[in-house]
């Protein structure tokens, strides 16, 4: 039987100006990176990219707000966007990732139709301190709990390729496992003039290591190989699956471009394999 790739796509509903000064991200207000910048996106616009993407194989859609958190207004919003698309989709995997959030608050998205919440914990508790100043790891790992009490499956991975050792990221792994996440993402950095973290760039053979690396950690978890796929994995027969991945995000991520997703299916289906019908194949 031939493996099944899931496939998934993001909606950024809410671009950039957060106070929050990760290294790593292009919608922080204090590397003044040249993005759109957006308070909230036309619910229309939104329901129109979810059916994009589902017409182009994606059994997932998430709804990315930037910013530290929810609060009461950014929460409403959240929940009117998810309503619109479980309406319009009813059958959609919806996925939120807006930030911290509180046990209420994520019973109230599971209440709007989401069924995923996504907060990755980005690197290892000990090298998270050096990217990011204005919050903790220990309160991202707080809301992965709160994810879980909450009813909600829990989406939890990380970014490669920041400067961390490899002791730092078989932490990071060892931290993600103790959540036991039903999907985790795994993301390459992708760098940024404007970002103050320069370019780690891994090879393809160490960045599929890595794969295998968590797939033997984690091996009931479904692992998405998301942002920096299309700089990291570069050779025409290059084979991520084979490693362990068994999802991609297909379409445009938060502020890069990503591969056309026709592209996309055309890979899986050259390299030997199906495109997932449900989110349980």
């Amino acid at each position: 039987m031939k493996k099944s790739i899931f496939l998934c796509s993001i909606c950024n509903i809410s671009s950039g100006s957060c106070a929050e000064d990760c290294g790593f991200c292009t919608q922080s207000a204090h590397h003044h990176a040249d993005i759109e910048r957006y308070k909230y996106k036309p619910i229309d616009q939104i329901v129109f990219e979810a059916k994009s993407a589902a017409s182009n194989g994606a059994l997932g859609f998430c709804l990315v707000t930037s910013g530290l958190g929810l609060d009461e207004k950014k929460l409403a919003f959240v929940t009117e966007a998810a309503r619109a698309v479980r309406s319009a989709l009813p059958e959609i995997h919806l996925i939120a990732c807006n930030g911290m959030a509180n046990i209420e608050q994520l019973r109230a998205l599971k209440e709007a139709g989401v069924n995923s919440y996504n907060h990755n914990l980005e690197s290892s508790k000990e090298f998270y301190k050096t990217i990011c100043t204005t919050h903790t790891w220990e309160s991202r790992y707080e809301t992965c709990l709160h994810v879980k009490e909450s009813g909600l499956f829990l989406c939890s991975g990380g970014i490669f390729g920041l400067g961390e050792s490899k002791e730092d990221r078989a932490s990071f792994i060892e931290s993600v496992k103790s959540l036991s996440p039903e999907t985790m993402p795994l993301n390459f950095y992708i760098q940024n003039p404007a970002l103050p973290l320069k370019a780690n760039p891994l090879s393809e053979t160490e960045a599929l290591e890595i794969i295998t690396q968590v797939r033997a950690a984690l091996p009931n978890t479904r692992l998405m190989v998301a942002g920096g796929r299309e700089i990291t994995f570069v050779s025409p027969n290059c084979d991520i699956f084979a490693a362990g991945a068994d999802a991609i995000v297909i379409g445009d991520y938060l502020t890069t471009k990503g591969e056309l997703p026709k592209k996309d299916r055309e890979m899986i289906e050259r390299l030997g394999y199906d495109i997932a019908i449900s989110c349980h194949a």
